[in-house]
Formats: C-alpha cells, sequence, structure tokens
C-alpha cells in the first residue's frame, strides 16, 4: 500500500508473552498494523495466532511485554473500553448470538453507539455486502449454514465502525465459494479505508490480498515483510503453499 510507512500505528505489540497455565503459547513477539494496513499474521495450527488475538481483546492478559493501541497500553482496558475505541474483532467459531435474529446481531454489533440513524443506515449497508442476509432478516442466526454465520459475524463486527477490525481465521470449515466471497468482502472492507488484522491458515489467500504479513511458528515470528514478497519466499512455499 503507498503511503503506508508514513501512516500513523494504530496498534503496536513488544515482547508479548501469553500461556495457559505451565504452556507458553506466545514467547516474545513484535508486530505494529498501520493506519490503513491489511496485515495477515499466518502459520499453522496451533503457533498462537488465536493467543495473540485474544491478549490484544484484553480476553487473555499478557506474561510480559506491552499493548499498545492508539498510543496508549491496553493493560488495565477492558473489552468494552476498547471495542468503545474502535477495536472490533470477529472471533474464530463466529460467535453468533444463535438465539437471536440476524437483525438483532447486527444491532448487537453495535451497542456502543447511540446515533439510530447511522445504525439504520449501517445495517441496509451490511445488507448490500450481504444480499442473503437480508434475505433472512428475521430468521435464528443458530439456523445459519457455517458461511452465512461468518457473514453475519463480519457484518456485526462493523457495525461498531471500527478504527481495526480483527478476523480469526474467517475462511475456516467454509466451501471453496464461501471463502472466495468472504475475502473478496475483506479486500472491499480493506479498500475502503478501514484497518485490518487478518489471522489465517490459508496463507496464500491471506498474503494475496494483505499489503504485509508475519508468519508465526512455536510462539514465534519466524519471518515477516511485505506480502509479495512472502508469498515469494521459498520458505513460506515450502512450508504452507506446498510448492
Amino acid at each position: 500500500m503507498s503511503g503506508a510507512a508514513v501512516n500513523p500505528v494504530l496498534l503496536q505489540v513488544k515482547g508479548l508473552e501469553v500461556g495457559y497455565g505451565a504452556i507458553q503459547a506466545v514467547k516474545g513477539i513484535d508486530l505494529e498494523v498501520r493506519e490503513g494496513e491489511l496485515v495477515c499474521l499466518i502459520g499453522s495450527n496451533g503457533a498462537g495466532k488465536t493467543t495473540v488475538m485474544k491478549a490484544i481483546t484484553g480476553s487473555l492478559p499478557p506474561r510480559a511485554g506491552q499493548i499498545d493501541y492508539l498510543g496508549a497500553n491496553t493493560r488495565g482496558q477492558g473489552a468494552w473500553d476498547l471495542v468503545r475505541k474502535g477495536l472490533a474483532m470477529v472471533p474464530e467459531g463466529r460467535g453468533v448470538f444463535a438465539r437471536m435474529s440476524i437483525h438483532e446481531n447486527l444491532l448487537m454489533g453495535a451497542y456502543a453507539r447511540r446515533d439510530k440513524p447511522g445504525i439504520a443506515a449501517d445495517i441496509e449497508r451490511a445488507f448490500t455486502v450481504f444480499p442473503r442476509l437480508k434475505e433472512r432478516r428475521q430468521q435464528l442466526a443458530g439456523t445459519l449454514s457455517g458461511g452465512e454465520q461468518q457473514m453475519l459475524a463480519m457484518a456485526r463486527a462493523l457495525m461498531s465502525r471500527p478504527k481495526l477490525l480483527l478476523l480469526d481465521e474467517p475462511s475456516m470449515g467454509l466451501s471453496p465459494l464461501m471463502v472466495d466471497k468472504i475475502f473478496e468482502v475483506v479486500r472491499d472492507v480493506s479498500a475502503q479505508g478501514t484497518t485490518i488484522l487478518l489471522v489465517e491458515q490459508n496463507a496464500s489467500r491471506a498474503l494475496d490480498i494483505a499489503d504485509r504479513g508475519y508468519v508465526m511458528e512455536s510462539g514465534l515470528i519466524g519471518l515477516s515483510g511485505p506480502a509479495d514478497e512472502l508469498l515469494r519466499d521459498g520458505r513460506v512455499q515450502a512450508a504452507y503453499l506446498g510448492q
């Protein structure tokens, strides 16, 4: 992305260590996301990618290191505070409210907002992006297919008008056609100016749409750089692209 190097840093992670009991899942990593970028974090299952996302959103306290969002340390800030400051996440497994309708789920995504006309306009915008949701707007979210639930989870996150959108494995378990749709939407949301940190096992698809990438293995960042360079890197090709 031209000009990305001079854009302000929205998210800065320094020396991050996170663990579960005796297991050290993240062993001291650094990464940053600048305003307007689409940055991907790729790696095999169990590399620690989702743990990084949980630490960023405040749901898992770090053992060491620092996370700065909008120039301020996130330690002590709850998820509510971060959402109000424009940080939204689409979790692995989607996390839709199964017993609520599509429309109610979207309203929940805007719970920190008070601008009713803007909320109504954003719901209609979501239905433009995901026409399948509009057709089923009163249907319970728990009765949707996996792909439809992923669409809903993304639309719900966008209802908060995030400055930084975190996406954790959005293509997991979806059909090839639905994967195409999800990545198309991610690309479009990025093009419209939303900053994105994308965690994804599908390395080729993630790197294809990202500006920069980080490669995570066993709790550490092994490689990082412009996405097109990582796509051509022999180590990435051998480990993740089957080449």
